[in-house]
């Protein structure tokens, strides 16, 4: 006769971290979008921060490189830094680029962007540290549970494009070990201005002359993983470029992952101070963080190829400024039609920041809509629009901002997805 086991779950003890840690809003909606999907609803699914494919396919000749490093049976573990080729293809990449000068032995390569942030986190806080950073933004809630830090969010206005200004960082600096910042941010699209980024590197520098060398300094960590995709007449600007001094402090978080459509082939890198980069490498080394090593090798060969990716460049910048400026115009179409709707134009990256208000309002069913997910889930069962709201990225939950996503979008997307909202605005009444 069997025996069966069967586990008593409530009585099983886990760490306090993993028992408390907060489970994520996108993935939360993206399961219910997939169960929707499944039972045959047509639902435009706005809320992934990803490509399809078809629409964004990665470079061909990248593409072509990745498969004849396979061939070739470049299939062994990679240096934990990742190869020295790759290194220094990203070192001329950063040089050309973005005129930054970081040698080889100040870059770490890893699976993509999060293990870098997250080796950032565990490199340069210690538990208990604060981290303070702007909401809405993306994850660093999440970093600060992982790592036992004090997360210390600030919240940021429609007024400054959803970016942090100094006088937002100014009452916690005194007190924070590490800033997280990203510029193209997620999830709103929007980037720093010159003023808006001097300001808060010098209110970095001056808080650091003030600790001197006995003190740890504050860091800055830098995610400008959307650098590439900016729109239009938009300027990317970072810290060491307008102080090189912030070169001591600035750890920044960058990769393949969105400028050439590449989420799923996972390579990124970090460069910043050596001690605090040898470090990163010696974390993420321990938990075997490091991308592929043929996607390393194949990168290291496409970075050298500037034609071809001025050429990708050109093509997909064209496409998702031609998607996220059409929502624009829909979305700002609803407006003067009268709708309580908004948005702020595209500067950059694959998101529109839209505001849809439907608080008070009425559904046809007689149900008032008095909280985001009121609205959020009345936009998705009549509009069958998904969309992600601000407060999946720490922002109030009275917020009604959503971040919108086009890297699954074709342009009939765009028309038919104006035309539902707009049928399920007028089905609302006050």
């Amino acid at each position: 006769m069997t025996t069966t086991f069967m586990e008593s779950a409530p009585l099983l003890k886990v760490s306090e971290m993993a028992e408390t840690l907060i489970s994520s809003e996108i993935i939360r909606l993206a399961n219910e979008i997939k169960d929707r999907i499944g039972k045959g609803q047509k639902i435009y699914n706005f809320t992934i921060g990803d490509f399809d494919p078809k629409i964004f396919p990665i470079p061909k000749e990248f593409e072509n490189e990745i498969i004849s490093a396979y061939k070739k049976g470049e299939t062994n573990y990679p240096p934990p830094n990742g190869i020295s080729d790759l290194r220094q293809a990203v070192s001329r990449f950063l040089h050309t680029r973005g005129n930054l000068e970081y040698n080889e032995n100040q870059l770490l390569i890893s699976g993509g962007a999060r293990p870098l942030i997250y080796g950032v986190f565990q490199a340069v806080v210690d538990p208990g540290d604060n981290v303070v950073f702007p909401v809405p933004s993306w994850n660093n809630n999440h970093y600060c549970h992982l790592t036992r830090a004090n997360a210390i969010p600030v919240e940021t206005s429609a007024a400054n494009n959803f970016m942090p200004t100094a006088d937002d960082l100014k009452s916690h600096i005194s007190q924070a070990s590490l800033i997280a910042l990203c510029s193209p941010l997620n999830p709103t699209g929007t980037t720093f201005t010159r003023q808006q980024l001097k300001d808060i590197c010098t209110l970095i520098l001056d808080e650091n002359r003030k600790r001197g060398e006995n003190r740890k300094p504050v860091y800055l960590l830098y995610d400008q993983i959307y650098w590439m995709l900016t729109l239009g007449n938009t300027v990317h600007f970072d810290p060491v470029s307008l102080f090189p001094e912030m070169k001591n402090y600035t750890i920044y978080i960058d990769g393949i992952s969105k400028a050439f459509a590449s989420t799923g082939v996972r390579v990124g890198w970090a460069f910043g101070p050596t001690k605090v980069i040898n470090k990163m490498r010696a974390i993420l080394s321990h938990v075997g963080a490091w991308a592929p090593k043929a996607e390393q090798v194949a990168c290291a060969k496409y970075l050298f190829q500037d034609d071809n990716m001025d050429s990708y460049l050109l093509q997909i910048k064209g496409k998702i400024s031609e998607r996220l400026n059409a929502f624009y115009a829909g979305i700002m179409s609803l407006k003067q039609e009268g709708f309580k709707v908004d948005a702020i134009a595209p500067q950059a990256a694959i998101y529109l920041a839209i505001q849809i208000n439907l608080r008070d309002l009425k559904t046809p069913e007689g149900k008032k809509i008095t909280t985001a997910e009121d609205a959020t889930q009345y936009i998705l069962d009549e509009a069958k629009i998904a969309l992600v709201p601000f407060n999946a990225f720490g922002a109030t939950h009275s917020s009604s901002w959503y971040r919108l996503s086009v890297g699954t979008a074709t342009m009939e997307d765009v028309t038919k997805s104006i035309d539902n909202l707009r049928n399920a605005l007028r089905k609302l009444s006050a």
